[in-house]
């Protein structure tokens, strides 16, 4: 699991992805924290953290795209699967580095919350620090599916494609939900619902429910693209 960990580390900073990401990552947080925190003479972060949500919708799937994708289209994951390590282990191994280079980015949050420390009267820590766990429990379920839906494609454009779909449908889902007059199917794809719980995070709530959800995405996603690993090595 380390091994693969550190050369998607590696494979994010020798190619320009991980540079990429974290420059569009600190440049709209940066704008957020300045637009909504000091201009606005505000003593918190929340609407950064719940505004960076829709960033993140679009920035995650640039993580993800390659994961799987690239090691099938340049047939490399022929070694992973014909030798006898755990595929879940090696799935764990690129999601960590797909989640590290995420928290690479949420530790510019530190520096904005040591700003506002420094210019307001009081800081709520507890209520920031349920945000950054709030954020890095939705990067991780969505990395997740992006890491899912990369090993079903070795098309990375169709990867990102297909991620930012399906994260948009989460985004969505509560609309969705309350259009339909079935009581149990909204209630249903009510359950789903990221955003919800996430926003709770954003108000300093925090939910055991919520990081449950959180953790429940992040594993099953990551299970089914073990099995989908799984599935290739018998067929190979």
């Amino acid at each position: 699991m380390w091994a693969i960990f550190k050369r998607e580390i590696k494979a994010y900073f020798l190619s320009s992805i991980g540079y990429i990401f974290l420059s569009v990552f600190y440049l709209f947080s940066g704008y957020f924290f300045y637009a909504t925190s000091i201009m606005a003479g505000r003593a918190d972060l929340k609407y950064v953290f719940s505004n960076l949500l829709v960033i993140l919708i679009f920035l995650l799937p640039m993580l993800t795209m390659k994961l799987m994708s690239e090691d099938k289209k340049l047939k490399t994951d022929q070694l992973l699967l014909t030798s006898p390590v755990n595929l879940f282990s090696v799935v764990f191994g690129k999601f960590l580095a797909a989640l590290t280079t995420l928290f690479f980015g949420v530790l510019i949050m530190f520096v904005f919350a040591g700003v506002l420390c420094f210019l307001a009267t009081s800081f709520d820590w507890i209520i920031f620090l349920c945000n950054v766990l709030g954020l890095l429990l939705l990067g991780s379920a969505l990395i997740s599916i992006g890491i899912f839906i990369s090993s079903l494609t070795e098309n990375q454009v169709i990867s990102v494609i297909s991620s930012c779909a399906v994260i948009l449908l989460l985004f969505f889902i509560d609309g969705i939900s309350a259009t339909i007059n079935m009581n149990f199917i909204s209630k249903a794809l009510s359950s789903l619902s990221i955003i919800r719980p996430y926003n709770e995070f954003t108000y300093g709530l925090f939910s055991l429910p919520n990081i449950v959800l959180f953790f429940s995405f992040t594993i099953v996603f990551l299970f089914l693209t073990a099995r989908v690993l799984e599935k290739k090595r018998w067929a190979s």
